[in-house]
């Protein structure tokens, strides 16, 4: 075997573990669990599940509402009724920062965190703070990604499997799939932020001109400064990207070393 070609797999199948582990076993053993939650459900939690978002939330962000002897035991924010986030690993954070929130009391503002599968951190607080300029809630923004999310990233681990075991060009070209991640996140949480700000209701008790939520870095919204930062799920989608690309590269190299022998 050409050594390019084990470096290939070697690369995609770092690649694929990264996928695996930081998002597709947590949005798979956890999928469909808020709806039940919601529903009163609560008793069709399987321990499984419990145990998978346990594992996940370790050090992430709790609601100040929150009891600290609940912080990563879902059973105990389900019966304490505290605002549970999906167990995927978070891409995006955007917080709130304003005088009626005191750093005493919230000391991050009023942080929410984006995944492929929903949200996590203060959602009800910022869907509150939102309805007062008339803006929708949260959950009105990526539905369609948010619902395929899970089957898209089983398809990506596929198309990753596939170029491991075969060398066709095909799956050199859909390699470029998991290349383009972070990128194709972006403009996707551009393109939301920007129909948020320009879908205005007239229910909201203050009036603002449409306008364009900062994507990255720090703004400011009437009363209000936002920061808003990647986090550790998008630096997980670029190790992700840079190991398919090295990986479709060595693939590359191989084949057409291979061709001109």
């Amino acid at each position: 075997m050409h050594p390019s070609f084990l470096k290939s797999k070697i690369f995609a199948g770092l690649a694929l573990v990264v996928l695996t582990i930081a998002f597709t076993v947590p949005m798979i053993g956890f999928h469909g669990t808020l709806n039940m939650i919601n529903d009163g459900k609560k008793i069709e939690v399987s321990s499984l599940t419990s145990t998978i978002w346990n594992i996940y939330n370790q050090g992430r962000y709790k609601s100040t509402t929150t009891p600290k002897e609940a912080h990563n035991n879902l059973e105990k924010m389900i019966e304490s009724s505290s605002e549970i986030g999906v167990a995927s690993m978070p891409l995006w954070t955007c917080s709130l920062e304003a005088p009626n929130y005191p750093k005493e009391a919230f000391p991050e503002g009023i942080p929410v965190f984006f995944h492929f599968d929903g949200f996590s951190g203060e959602v009800h607080e910022m869907n509150t703070i939102n309805h007062y300029i008339g803006m929708d809630p949260m959950w009105r923004g990526g539905i369609l990604e948010r619902e395929i999310g899970i089957y898209a990233l089983l398809a990506l681990s596929l198309i990753m499997v596939y170029f491991i075991a075969y060398n066709h060009k095909i799956w050199s070209f859909l390699m470029l799939i998991p290349v383009a991640l972070p990128l194709l996140f972006i403009l996707d949480y551009s393109y939301w932020l920007y129909w948020f700000g320009h879908n205005l209701h007239d229910w909201g008790a203050f009036k603002i001109k449409p306008f364009m939520p900062t994507v990255f870095g720090d703004g400011k919204v009437a009363q209000f400064t936002t920061h808003s930062y990647p986090t550790i799920g998008f630096y997980l989608l670029v190790v992700i990207c840079l190991l398919s690309l090295l990986a479709v590269l060595a693939k590359s190299k191989a084949l057409k070393e291979s061709h001109a022998h």
